[in-house]
């Protein structure tokens, strides 16, 4: 049995409401609250990153997993927003934890999942035998430029994951990837805020995309959607992730307990893994969970997870994700809000 052994999920505590973007923009905020199904988005202050947001992510899956840190074989962060161009943010991750130096480490991208391929590649270190355990983590601090449509989505998160083979809270019983080269979304190098296609991201990318995983891992693994309790998509907006899921044949219901993005917005790389550690933390053993990720450029990874016993002593040893979704809120205004993302220069 391999798959995860503990984990966590980190949420900056400011937000900031569609309404107070759109009215700066003289944007018509109902369209994204109907349309895209927005309300608002998670805000970072400057002392928060993707390397602050992994630390406390990992903290949390440290606490559920109740393992020495230095039996953690390598950390791998995914990211589209590390904090250096050239300096890898899983040493600092690693030191922060305690399982430094005897330790493999490597940063991971692919726009929104290159937390799920840290994830893939943890899975696949622990099953050979190769790791005890793996930390895998997708985090970001995501980017929209002002005016754009991504601003009402791009926010902020981290989720974490240790990888293991005892223990194991849901075992992980198939995996599929789906790729095409298809360039929907993208930024170039020294480039701050990233470009996109507008209606293209939606298709033949995304729903292309994801299909693609969902019907190859559905075959893989001989199941259907009434198979699983529950399913996560990635989530660039509210209504893609509810719009896919109705194609596939999958219910509100069992979407809903993962659907994080009317109140979190686009985590990017978090996105799909802290839905993921959402349901965990309302799942029973024996459920069965889907997690499909969505990269631009184009590409899918999913997992087919199997809840076990240990779900009971162990998610209530950290903090829950609904907690760090829901209390403790403190809404900024986007003044605040654009400062905060560096988007006044000061003039030097």
């Amino acid at each position: 049995m391999v798959g995860i052994v503990g984990y966590g999920a980190q949420i900056p505590r400011h937000r900031i409401k569609v309404e107070e973007i759109a009215k700066v923009w003289g944007a018509d905020a109902p369209s994204y609250k109907k349309g895209l199904m927005l309300s608002e988005k998670s805000v970072p202050t400057p002392d928060v990153d993707t390397i602050t947001l992994s630390v406390a992510a990992a903290r949390n899956a440290l606490k559920r997993a109740l393992i020495n840190p230095k039996d953690i074989g390598a950390v791998y962060v995914g990211s589209e927003s590390h904090p250096y161009a050239v300096k890898p943010s899983g040493t600092t991750v690693a030191e922060a934890i305690g399982c430094v130096p005897d330790c493999h480490c490597a940063d991971f991208e692919f726009a929104c999942k290159a937390g799920s391929e840290a994830m893939f590649v943890g899975l696949g270190l622990v099953k050979s035998g190769f790791c005890k355990y793996v930390l895998a983590i997708g985090g970001d601090t995501s980017q929209g430029a002002p005016g754009d449509a991504l601003e009402y989505s791009a926010a902020a998160g981290a989720a974490a994951f240790i990888m293991g083979k005892k223990d194991v809270i849901a075992e992980c019983t198939h995996t599929y990837s789906f790729m095409t080269d298809t360039p929907d979304f993208w930024r170039r190098e020294h480039e701050f805020y990233p470009q996109h296609a507008g209606r293209f991201t939606g298709e033949p990318a995304y729903f292309r995309t994801v299909k693609g995983a969902a019907a190859g891992i559905l075959k893989k693994a001989g199941m259907t959607p009434k198979d699983f309790d529950y399913v996560i998509f990635h989530q660039p907006n509210g209504k893609f992730p509810q719009r896919v899921g109705k194609m596939l044949g999958f219910t509100k219901k069992q979407i809903e307990p993962g659907w994080l993005a009317p109140r979190l917005g686009n985590t990017y790389s978090g996105a799909s893994p802290i839905g993921l550690t959402s349901t965990l933390d309302i799942s029973k053993p024996g459920d069965k969970i889907l997690m499909i990720s969505y990269g631009s450029g184009a590409g899918s990874d999913a997992f087919v997870w199997k809840v076990t016993d240990r779900i009971k002593e162990a998610r209530d040893l950290a903090v829950r994700t609904s907690t760090l979704l829901d209390k403790n809120i403190t809404y900024v205004d986007y003044g605040t809000y654009a400062k905060y993302r560096h988007k006044i220069l000061k003039n030097k």
